[in-house]
Parts: structure tokens; C-alpha cells; sequence
């Protein structure tokens, strides 16, 4: 089969044996796979990586010294079926796979190992347990989409957004854009986007920001509502008043427990979805974000960073960190999307064949010009547009 490797942070393509399916697992004809942030990162950054994966003990993430076939998020159609595989995956099934691959007794992440060859391939091998067969029609440049919507499920969820919440969603690339749609789809009362690039911005707004911010010329928190802004002056003079006016009701104790029992007594602030991923982020959101903030960092900085825990103690801010999602929320993507409950069209700007995904990460690197690129191995186009 033809695939694209890469090694020493080059791409090329490449002819390697066809996979064989062990038991439980598929042989499966990539339809399209998607160009994600990570890979462009790894591509570059994947020796650094793979020490960080040391540390949490698994030795086996991709280094420059290590060939490896890339791409893990994509769709394929069934050839080949391992013995013990269900019937729903017939030959000729479309499917959405959960990357993830067992090779030798062990788990190895799809397209960011050696041992698990990804979806930058003509074929690939999925684990039925960890595959979903495409439902109501829904078409591979679509259906492809579910993996990074899915990234952005886990971190709206790990939000806990409600419809009565503000959100800021700071950087609008691919993953920006997807934590976009979902506030949409949530019917999020306000959606604010900021980002650099006006083509970004452009986009954020077709995904259904209410609010497009250029962060060199407006605060994204000013530009939603002053109410956010309370200065920590403004807040003892409040608690001490309303300390005053409440110890003068009879019972007071009682209704103050009350409104704590309700969530009631304590500020809740804004929800900041930081999709930036770049040093001096964090402090910047630590420095800048209105009191009682919970943020969500879903950006995969490749650097060191720092921030002042005094500045977020003093805010209160609550900092949750997000990768992947679970297997449920890959789920639930793939079948929003197709049941049009959450539309991430927006996202796709461009489509290649193998030997353009090279020139592709080379396109990527202008956000005026692109978002989400896909890979059509079946596709003779070597640049993107």
C-alpha cells in the first residue's frame, strides 16, 4: 500500500505492506483522514513529546529517529475482517474509528506511534471494540470530523457550560472552531471569539460566535459585558454590604445556608476555553480573565509556561486541563453529526491526496488560507488550494 511517512520531520510518501487484521480487528480502505493541530506539532516537536510520554511510562510515542505513518483522525470502509468481528461490520461498512491500536498485547495510540501506522495510508488497521459504523448515510468528509469534534465535546463537557453562561473562546483554529459549534449547538446565550487572524474570525462567526474579537485592538472580556470586569474592590465593598444588610434579617444564618445550598452565595463567573496553545497563554488568561472564571486549556503548548498562582488564587479561577475524550463522547460526535444536530462543516477548507499532504502542512501554516485540511488517498490533488 502507499502511505506517508514521516521521519526526521520530512513527508514522503512511501509503499508499505498491507496490514493483516488480528483477531477483533478491521482492515479498513481510508476514505479521508484529517490533518490535525497535534500532527503538525508532532511532526516537529515529537521528540519532545515522547519524553513527556516517557515520564508518564509509555516509550513507544514517535521520535524523528522513528519512521511513522501519521493520521488519527479517519473514516475507512471495512475490507478485511479479523476473526471474532460482529456482523454489523460487514465488508464494505463505513466506519469511524476511536484511535487506538493493540499490537503485541499492548495499546499503542493510532498515527502518533511506529507500532500503529495511521490513517496518511490507503489502508489501516481499527479495533472493532474501539469502531462505530457511520449511520444515516452521513458522508466521509464528514463523518471524518467526529475525532476532533469529539476533542472538543470533552472540553465543552469538562466546561460544564450551561445555556445561561458566557463563553470565551480564545484562538479560533480547528479546535477552537469545534468547541465553537458545540456552544452553538448547546444554545450557549453568548459566544465570544477571539483570535489574530480576520479569516479565523471570519470563520468563528460562520460557526456561530455572537461576538468576533481582534485581541490587539479589544479585550475579549470587556467586549461581552462590563459586568465581568467587578474589581477586587468592588467585591469586598459588596460582601461587606450585603454581610450587613443579611445580619439584619432574623435568621440569617439559615438563609445564607440556603443560598449556598442553592450555588447562589458564591460569584460564578465566565467559561474561557484557551485553544491557543502557546507559551505565555496561560498567565495571559490567568492575568485577564473576569473573577470566578472556570478555563478550560484544550491549546497544546509544546513549551515550558508559567502564570502567577497568587493572581488565580485571588480570582478564584478554577484551571481544568483536557485531552482526547472518552469513548461515549466519540460517540455522541459522530452521531450528532449525523443526525445535524451540530454542524462542523465550516471547519474543511481544503482536500488532498497523499502526495500533497506534505504541501498541505506547509498551507497550514497560513491561517488566512486554511483551517482543517483532509487526506483522500483515492485523490490525485497535490495542493490544497
Amino acid at each position: 500500500m502507499r502511505a506517508v511517512s514521516c521521519a526526521d520531520a520530512k513527508l514522503s510518501v512511501v509503499e508499505l505492506p498491507d496490514p493483516t487484521p488480528a483477531q477483533g480487528q478491521l482492515v479498513l480502505g481510508v476514505l479521508r483522514c484529517g490533518i490535525c493541530g497535534s500532527d503538525l506539532h508532532a511532526r516537529e516537536h515529537c521528540d519532545e513529546l515522547a519524553e513527556v510520554m516517557v515520564e508518564l511510562d509509555y516509550g513507544q510515542f514517535m521520535r524523528r529517529d522513528r519512521p511513522t505513518v501519521m493520521g488519527h483522525e479517519f473514516v475507512g470502509e471495512v475490507r478485511e475482517r479479523g476473526r471474532g468481528v460482529r456482523k454489523e461490520f460487514r465488508e464494505g461498512a463505513q466506519v469511524a474509528v476511536f484511535p487506538l491500536q493493540r499490537v503485541a498485547g499492548e495499546v499503542h495510540p493510532t498515527g502518533l506511534s511506529p507500532l500503529a501506522p495511521g490513517g496518511y495510508a490507503e489502508l489501516v488497521l481499527a479495533e472493532q471494540s474501539l469502531s462505530f459504523v457511520v449511520p444515516n448515510g452521513l458522508a466521509p468528509e464528514v463523518a471524518v470530523l467526529t475525532e476532533p469534534m469529539a476533542v472538543a465535546l470533552h472540553a465543552v463537557n469538562r466546561g460544564e457550560v450551561s445555556k445561561k453562561d458566557v463563553a470565551f473562546v480564545l484562538g479560533c483554529g480547528p479546535v477552537g472552531l469545534a468547541v465553537i459549534c458545540w456552544l452553538k449547538a448547546r444554545g450557549v446565550r453568548t459566544i465570544v471569539a477571539s483570535d489574530l487572524s480576520p479569516g479565523r474570525r471570519a470563520l468563528a462567526t460562520t460557526c456561530g460566535a455572537h461576538v468576533v474579537v481582534d485581541p490587539t485592538t479589544e479585550s475579549p472580556y470587556t467586549s461581552a459585558s462590563s459586568k465581568f470586569m467587578t474589581r477586587a474592590p468592588d467585591l469586598l465593598d459588596l460582601a461587606v454590604d450585603s454581610m450587613d444588610r443579611l445580619r439584619r434579617v432574623p435568621g440569617w444564618r439559615h438563609v445564607f445556608r440556603a443560598a449556598e445550598a442553592a450555588g447562589v452565595a458564591t460569584p460564578s463567573g465566565p467559561v474561557v476555553f484557551e485553544c491557543v496553545g502557546v507559551p505565555g497563554m496561560i498567565e495571559s488568561v490567568v492575568s485577564q480573565a473576569p473573577l470566578a472564571a472556570r478555563v478550560v486549556v484544550v491549546g497544546v503548548c509544546m513549551g515550558g509556561d508559567s502564570f502567577r498562582p497568587s493572581m488565580a488564587i485571588n480570582k478564584e479561577l478554577d484551571l481544568r486541563f483536557v485531552l482526547c475524550y472518552t469513548p461515549l463522547e466519540f460517540r455522541d460526535a459522530l452521531h450528532a453529526l449525523a443526525d445535524g444536530k451540530v454542524d462542523a462543516s465550516a471547519l474543511v477548507t481544503g482536500t488532498v491526496g497523499l502526495d500533497g499532504v506534505a504541501a498541505a502542512y506547509d498551507a497550514l501554516g497560513d491561517p488566512e488560507r486554511h483551517a482543517k485540511i483532509l487526506v483522500d488517498p483515492a485523490s490525485a490533488v497535490t495542493t490544497p488550494g
